[in-house]
């Protein structure tokens, strides 16, 4: 199997299972437990929360709370920065969000709240004047992600964030999902308040995520019970998954590797654009403002469902876009919002690549993806 769809979701590494067997094992304990097997689960839950914040460049360990993934990270970032300000009615988020963060907008704006949804450009960029402009008085939240799942483009959350703190007292929630262990990140160094992650982007293990809470904010909690997580957040942990991802952190943490993986990306990419007139890159080119393991390409009248079948009939996984959102077999919501044309949103294919993938992989894709798109277009005439 080649496997391409790393934003949908990345295999665990050796050393991350190996991390995360003896809390499936002889090391068991509850780490709410005063005796010694609970307190070695409570130990390893404290030196995970060490790996994910030196991660995320954060400031306290303290400032990492566990979660059971992206969507709860996100979701409680932005209902409990509602909950803390009663009478602000006013959130600010963008088109083209993941699931997690736009579905839960429009809920609220069923609910009553009043919602600015900031566009972006053909490339897939957000205006800062925009941002800038939407801020109001009785804005509760912004909330803004780090990296596109889909297209790879990144948005300048440090900016964003100096414009949300200079122009309110909202606060400041990034979506950085697919942008952990594939771009730096040092929120200790930036005004950003909340920020979310999920283990299994980065070869941790799926059901474990976090929200960085930085210092100082009393964010509301959603999840009612016990006292774990300092009492941010209720529930006993799942050691083995808080254990994995922290090996997960540590295993991503080095970024010389990333280099590698845009060479690959840009071969891969290349050889699609050059070899298919039809084909089109979605999102941006510059390199700076994109994520450097995704390429997601149109190929204009085809059928993108057909060819990640045919792709899958060959070995090759890939995807048409979120993983969250491919069961609908609708258009995109991200290249609607970039206003990419229908004959090429319902051909668009997504290659998210990772540290793991090889240089042959590449070469086997590039080698049988011309007769796939060959045969389908003859058949669609």
């Amino acid at each position: 199997m080649i496997y391409l769809d790393n934003n949908a979701t990345t295999p665990i590494v050796p050393e991350v299972f190996d991390a995360m067997r003896p809390f499936l094992d002889a090391s068991f304990g509850n780490p709410s437990s005063a005796y010694s097997i609970g307190q070695e689960s409570k130990r390893a839950i404290e030196a995970s929360r060490e790996k994910v914040a030196d991660l995320l460049g954060a400031l306290f360990a303290e400032e990492i709370v566990f979660t059971s993934g992206g969507t709860e990270s996100d979701n409680w970032a932005i209902l409990g920065a509602i909950e803390r300000n009663r009478e602000k009615r006013h959130v600010v988020t963008t088109r083209v969000e993941h699931e997690a963060v736009r579905k839960l907008c429009e809920r609220q704006q069923g609910l009553g709240f009043d919602v600015t949804w900031l566009e972006v450009d053909g490339d897939g960029h957000l205006d800062l004047g925009q941002v800038r402009n939407a801020i109001r008085p009785d804005t509760a939240v912004v909330s803004v992600m780090m990296a596109n799942n889909e297209t790879g483009v990144l948005f300048p959350v440090v900016e964003i964030a100096e414009i949300v703190k200079e122009k309110s007292d909202a606060l400041f929630h990034v979506d950085g999902v697919n942008a952990v262990g594939k771009v730096a990140i040092d929120l200790k160094n930036s005004q950003i308040d909340l920020f979310s992650i999920s283990a299994h982007k980065f070869h941790g293990p799926k059901g474990a995520g976090a929200l960085y809470i930085r210092n100082g904010i009393e964010l509301p909690s959603i999840q009612i019970g016990g006292g774990q997580e300092l009492s941010r957040r209720a529930g006993t942990e799942a050691v083995h998954q808080i254990v994995g991802m922290g090996a997960a952190g540590s295993f991503v943490s080095e970024t010389s590797s990333l280099a590698r993986v845009g060479s690959l990306r840009d071969r891969l990419e290349t050889f699609v654009l050059d070899a298919f007139p039809y084909a089109s890159l979605n999102g941006t080119r510059d390199p700076l403002r994109r994520l450097p393991n995704t390429s997601n390409i149109s190929f204009e009248n085809t059928n993108g469902e057909m060819i990640l079948y045919q792709l899958d009939e060959a070995g090759i996984c890939v995807s048409t876009g979120s993983a969250c959102n491919s069961a609908d077999h609708k258009a995109s919501p991200v290249l609607q919002a970039m206003d990419i044309p229908y004959s090429k949103t319902m051909g668009s294919i997504r290659f998210s690549l990772s540290r793991l993938t090889r240089e042959d992989e590449v070469d086997a894709v590039t080698a049988i993806l011309p007769k796939i798109i060959a045969d389908l277009r003859l058949i669609a005439g």
